[in-house]
Parts: C-alpha cells; structure tokens; sequence
C-alpha cells in the first residue's frame, strides 16, 4: 500500500504555526496575500507583460485594452508590468532595512544591556536619534547622500535602530539578573560565550516580532519618500515613484494611484497581521491563557 507523502521537515514549523489558536482566519489570508504578492514580485521579470521603463506616447492613458490589463500611463508604459516591477525594489529595501536594523540593533542592544559602563553612553545617544521625527531625519539623510537604494535604506534604518536597541537592552537587562547567567559569569564563562548561549536566545522572538513591523514601516517609508521626491531615482519604478507620477492625473486616471496604492495597502496590512499573529504565538503569556 503506498504511503501518503508527508511534508518536509522544512515545511512542518510552518503547518504547525497555521494550526495553531493564535493563528485565526485572519492571519492565513494575510499569509496568503503576501505570498501571492512576492510571488508575482519575484516572477516579474517573466509574468510582466512589457518593459516598464518602455514608452508608447500613442497609447497615453489608455485604459485596459489588449495586452495591457490594468492600462496605461501618461507616458503610454504597461502599469501592470510597473506595479510588479515596482514591487520588487519596494521590498528589497524593506527586507534590507528589516535585516540591518535588527542586526545592528542586537549588537548595540546587548552592550547596553550588559556593559553597564557603556550603558549610560549608548542610552542617551539613542534617546537623541529617537527624539528627530523618523520622516525628517530620512529626508536629510537622502538628501546629504544623494537618491540612490543604498541611500534610501540608510536613511530608513538610522531612524529603526533605536526603538531596536531599546528592546534588545529591556529583553538583555531582566536576562542579566536570571540564576543561570549569574552562574555562568561566576563560573569564568567567557563574555562572548554568554551572550549567544545565554543572552541572544531571550531576544529571538520579541525581535522576529519587532522585525515583521520595521518591515512594514520601511516599504510604507519608501513609499512617503518616493511621493515626495526623496526616494529612489524616478527612473526606477517603485510602488511611491508610480504614485508620485500619477498624482497629476489623479483626476483623468485615478489607477495611476490606485493600483499601486492597493498593493502597497495589501502587503503592509498582511505584514502587520502576521506580526500580530507572531507576536500572539511567541508571547508566553498568551500562550498560557491559550492552553
């Protein structure tokens, strides 16, 4: 008798995590959402109809006709294939500002947290960053460097770092005083030893929660920068460059806006519902009151 093939072990912290209480209706179509959207995203290059970047100034704000679905723009490019393309530069900084914000603050976090000499130091350095409005300080920064990726992701994570940092030395501090890492320091344990045996584990899931919301408010940042000119180079199609060029005929063509404005709605919205459903899952607490 065949034997029914089971999943991978790869895939089964997955299903279990979508069989879980905290993981409702909700969450499984938001993880649905978002996988369909990177997907599409990362398939661009193949499921995009045209190039984005070319012109056809005889089929100017058309609406959707043969061969393009969601219509054209003031410069007669495919808005299918922009919306996509656009996805995919609108993700890699959001990934890449999600990453470094967390490594850097976990770094940073944990000196804090453990050093207290270096304490005091990093604290008042953090409070400082923290009290520029996050939109200003990315603007300036973007501004000083120049409308490039790597500016852009920059200018988003500075601004992150902090509220990181802050986590990190909270989870750190209350983990100093445990028997276990009092024990190991009067054992002679090397400091590096004890802070990613002991230390960096207690600070897994509050920063895979924290992370899932620095990832949703860097793709929402690239956005409002691109709007407002401080982003990428117009040239390059992101989900805030095509709305920032589709404002001026808002009222001709309103899916200039509205197409991209729905993908971007769509992939933060799913961001923050997994992070809520991550958090509901990884909180003892919760998981407690749950059982």
């Amino acid at each position: 008798m065949a034997q029914v093939p089971q999943p991978t072990s790869a895939m089964q912290p997955v299903l279990r995590a979508l069989r879980l209480p905290q993981f409702g209706l909700g969450s499984k179509i938001a993880a649905l959402v978002l996988a369909i959207i990177v997907v599409l995203t990362l398939l661009a290059g193949w499921i995009a109809p045209h190039d984005p970047l070319t012109m056809n100034p005889m089929a100017r704000l058309q609406g959707p006709i043969e061969g393009h679905p969601l219509g054209t723009d003031n410069f007669g490019r495919d808005i299918f294939s922009r919306v996509l393309i656009g996805g995919q530069l609108s993700l890699i900084i959001g990934i890449a500002t999600a990453v470094v914000s967390v490594l850097l603050g976990l770094i940073i976090g944990m000196i804090a947290g453990f050093f207290r000499t270096a304490d005091a130091i990093i604290m008042r350095m953090m409070d400082a960053l923290m009290a520029i409005p996050s939109i200003l300080l990315a603007i300036a920064l973007v501004a000083l460097n120049g409308p490039s990726v790597g500016s852009v992701i920059a200018a988003i994570t500075i601004p992150e770092i902090p509220r990181v940092v802050r986590l990190v030395r909270a989870v750190v501090l209350s983990a100093r005083e445990e028997p276990y890492v009092e024990a190991a320091i009067a054992l002679g344990t090397p400091m590096r030893k004890i802070l990613v045996r002991h230390l960096v584990p207690n600070t897994t899931a509050p920063l895979i929660v924290q992370g899932t919301y620095i990832l949703a408010s860097a793709i929402l940042t690239e956005a409002i920068l691109s709007f407002l000119g401080a982003g990428v180079s117009t040239e390059t199609p992101t989900w805030g460059n095509i709305m920032a060029e589709g404002r001026l005929f808002f009222r001709i063509k309103p899916e200039l806006i509205l197409y991209p404005g729905i993908a971007l709605s769509l992939c933060i919205l799913s961001i923050n519902l997994l992070g809520d459903a991550a958090r509901d899952m990884l909180d003892p607490r919760l998981k407690k009151r749950a059982g």
